[in-house]
């Protein structure tokens, strides 16, 4: 349940309604959703919101609920116990991804239009960065918005975008200018019903099955000029702001989605019999175990202090990214040998392991690769 030296009763209570939820309207479901390749998430969404979980941090003018990166967490660690990745993904696209930047800089136009119905669940949003030739390389997008009078006139393609299928607006970062530099970038909310934009086609994953990604083109979409976010030239810096809000989202993820992992398969481990003893009394399997514990704590601990930075309005940079690198790693190193202790049953799709060996692998690569982080972790060390 967290530690209490952390958490306050009303914590605990915004935690119990979360825990409720996931195993009301989620976790029934999760099979279902994986089959289909898809989350309905316009239904879904709307019942978060109804509930307020889609607006935690945001103000209540804008119909969040105006709390604090404690009650963010609590919100983050309930969603990792969900029987999957695809779905915690699609939620935090809305709440970490989307959103910032329209919360942060964005104009009193844009957050009445798009953020308070995002917060209410009613509209479906997406981050549009990542390009076939830029994923990592955010400063090689070659998307480029014309400004013509009242409108920017957009060309190009994205892809891998997560909820792409069912968004109603994008939260698009585009060229804005030849110039080379960090200022030739601006972000935008562009609306999915305007003309000339159509998702080129549905994506099929290894994992995260629930969650829809989609490739998008732009034939001369226009957009109005009031939907730019903040000042034209400005939306590279945006995007890495929002950045550390999606990449603080893989933290909880990895160190409880580490956890539950381990705790169904030491529940495996004991009901399988082998030579006449249960599995679990292999001590080399119980000292895997232990390992990966004591690193899943680790992780807890430096998310936690970096929640702690941020109350205090500190620079979270390159803890963040340490957090990012650090989850990518355990993920996929306990997600391997939880699989390797199933044995044969491991390599079973009904299997719940077989999916998080799976969905595992995304938080090494989205959102900026280990090796992104790894050259942040470089260059804010001073290296």
């Amino acid at each position: 349940m967290g530690n209490d030296i952390y958490f306050t009763k009303e914590h605990q209570q915004v935690r119990q309604a979360v825990k409720d939820f996931v195993n009301k309207e989620i976790n029934p479901y999760v099979d279902e959703w994986e089959e289909k390749g898809i989350t309905p998430l316009h239904d879904l969404f709307k019942k978060m919101g109804d509930l307020g979980f889609l607006g935690i941090r945001y103000d209540e003018k804008y119909g969040g609920m105006g709390l604090d990166y404690w009650y963010e967490l609590v919100f983050l660690e309930e969603l990792s116990h969900i029987h999957c990745g695809g779905i915690p993904l699609a939620i935090t696209v809305q709440t970490n991804m989307a959103t910032p930047a329209i919360d942060e800089f964005g104009s009193e136009y844009l957050k009445e239009r798009y953020l308070v119905p995002a917060i209410k669940g009613e509209m479906v949003a997406a981050i549009a960065v990542t390009e076939p030739d830029a994923g990592s390389d955010v400063a090689a997008l070659k998307s480029f918005a014309k400004k013509e009078g009242d409108y920017y006139v957009l060309n190009g393609s994205k892809t891998y975008i997560t909820n792409g299928t069912q968004a109603d607006f994008l939260t698009l970062l585009a060229r804005t200018s030849d110039d080379p530099g960090y200022h030739s970038f601006s972000l935008f909310v562009v609306p999915t019903d305007l003309k000339g934009f159509e998702v080129s086609k549905k994506l099929d994953k290894l994992g995260m099955r629930s969650s829809d990604t989609a490739e998008l083109f732009f034939d001369n979409v226009k957009i109005p000029a009031q939907n730019l976010i903040g000042k034209e030239g400005e939306g590279f810096i945006q995007q890495m702001m929002q950045f550390q809000h999606e990449r603080f989202t893989a933290l909880p993820a990895s160190y409880l989605g580490a956890i539950d992992a381990i705790n169904f398969t030491v529940e495996y481990l004991k009901g399988r019999i082998v030579f006449g003893k249960p599995l679990i009394a292999k001590q080399v399997l119980r000292h895997r175990i232990a390992q990966w514990l004591a690193e899943a704590e680790a992780l807890k601990q430096l998310t936690y202090h970096i929640v702690q930075m941020k109350m205090k309005g500190q620079d979270v940079t390159k803890e963040i990214s340490m957090g990012k690198l650090l989850s990518g790693q355990l993920i996929v190193k306990v997600a391997d040998g939880c699989l390797q202790m199933h044995g044969g049953m491991g390599f079973m799709n009904e299997m719940r392991i077989s999916r998080f060996f799976r969905d595992s692998k995304l938080i090494a690569i989205g959102g900026g690769a280990n090796e992104v982080m790894c050259e942040i972790i470089s260059k804010t060390s001073g290296i």
